[in-house]
């Protein structure tokens, strides 16, 4: 492919996918449609990381992580309340399955194929502990407050919170996120920041030269363009999905993984690839601040949004989920103290991953 071609195909791919989003809104799709909005949906997902690695080597780390969860975590909100609003089957724990798929996801399925990969091809890898373990704090902490304790209340029937309650978790999940991007990107920027074999941290790669602001503006708009397009074709294809498990007599719950999973497609690549490049913090960044910023902002978003949702809002996870998210959390904070892993800590986390899906495929 000639070099001004390979360049221009990142531009192109996210404006294929909008006006393929836009033909396809509102069709029922036979099975040859839904396999040009897959193979379209794929495409605008590699796009999505291209133009986030453009914007993470403009601005440097952690903002380029930090630009790209919170974008994603965004339109993955805009989904939730779409879905919720609409009042179909489920929509009363939607947000609570969305959110808790994009923990599990984010937590064991990113993390431990990123330890994986950096443990097979560096060996012992090495990551910043402080900012890793400050990271899972507020995960801890968001998670118990905004899934965990309504299963636990008694203000409202079991599993929901009451509106005082529910507007407690919100103010609080906002100010615990609120500190946390506040170290990240300004007090304490250098606990995030890529750590060398001898210790040290990173700062931005100069090997390459850096892209112009043009290019980086260029770049945040077509990132916003196409992570919209994702969760858009994922919200066109899923009626596609729901039939392929409804086939599979899966729970219809699983709809909401597959999604998820979807969604995260770009930081998964892009976390994958630092991984490969030795840059492990990079990646603990895209996982764990993935989890932060999607709890962090949905649980405000959602309460927001049950002024005018009709049905009940269910939030607490059940035992089974419970007691994955525990085990996740132990098994982080072993992963994470030491500030070094190796493919050993990637492979129980993908253990743990696979135990998330199979139980959601057979609860």
């Amino acid at each position: 492919m000639p070099l001004r071609l390979k360049r221009a195909v990142p531009f192109a791919v996210p404006i294929l996918g909008a006006l393929t989003l836009a033909l396809s809104w509102g069709l029922e799709l036979n099975p040859l449609g839904a396999g040009v909005i897959a193979v379209v949906l794929a495409a605008t997902v590699l796009s999505a990381v291209h133009h986030a690695e453009v914007i993470a080597h403009k601005v440097g780390e952690p903002f380029g992580s930090l630009i790209l969860a919170v974008a994603v975590t965004v339109i993955e909100v805009a989904l939730i309340i779409t879905l919720v609003l609409s009042g179909d089957d489920g929509s009363a724990t939607l947000a609570r399955d969305t959110v808790f798929a994009a923990v599990m996801i984010t937590m064991n399925g990113i993390l431990g194929i990123s330890l994986a990969v950096g443990g097979i091809k560096h060996g012992v890898i090495r990551f910043n502990s402080e900012g890793a373990g400050a990271l899972l704090a507020v995960i801890t902490s968001l998670a118990v407050l905004g899934l965990v304790l309504p299963s636990f209340t008694t203000g409202a029937p079991e599993g929901q919170y009451s509106p005082g309650q529910l507007a407690f978790a919100a103010i609080a999940s906002l100010a615990i996120y609120g500190m946390f991007v506040g170290t990240q990107t300004v007090r304490h920027r250098d606990f995030f920041l890529p750590v060398a074999p001898n210790g040290k941290n990173l700062e931005p790669d100069d090997h390459a030269d850096a892209p112009t602001a043009k290019q980086a503006w260029a770049s945040l708009g077509l990132l916003v363009l196409a992570l919209v397009t994702v969760v858009g074709l994922a919200k066109v294809e899923s009626p596609s999905i729901e039939a392929v498990i409804a086939f599979a007599q899966l729970p219809p719950s699983f709809v909401g993984v597959v999604i998820a999973l979807l969604v995260l497609l770009p930081e998964s690549i892009a976390a994958v690839n630092a991984a490969r490049a030795n840059r492990i913090q990079t990646s603990i960044n895209l996982a764990f601040g993935s989890a932060v910023a999607s709890i962090g902002l949905t649980i405000p978003a959602i309460a927001i949004a049950s002024i005018w949702i009709p049905g009940p809002l269910n939030l607490g996870l059940g035992a089974t989920q419970i007691v994955l998210l525990m085990l996740t959390v132990i098994v982080s904070i072993l992963s994470v103290v030491p500030g070094r892993a190796t493919r050993l800590q990637g492979g129980v986390h993908l253990v743990i991953f696979a135990a998330f899906i199979f139980l959601s495929m057979f609860p």
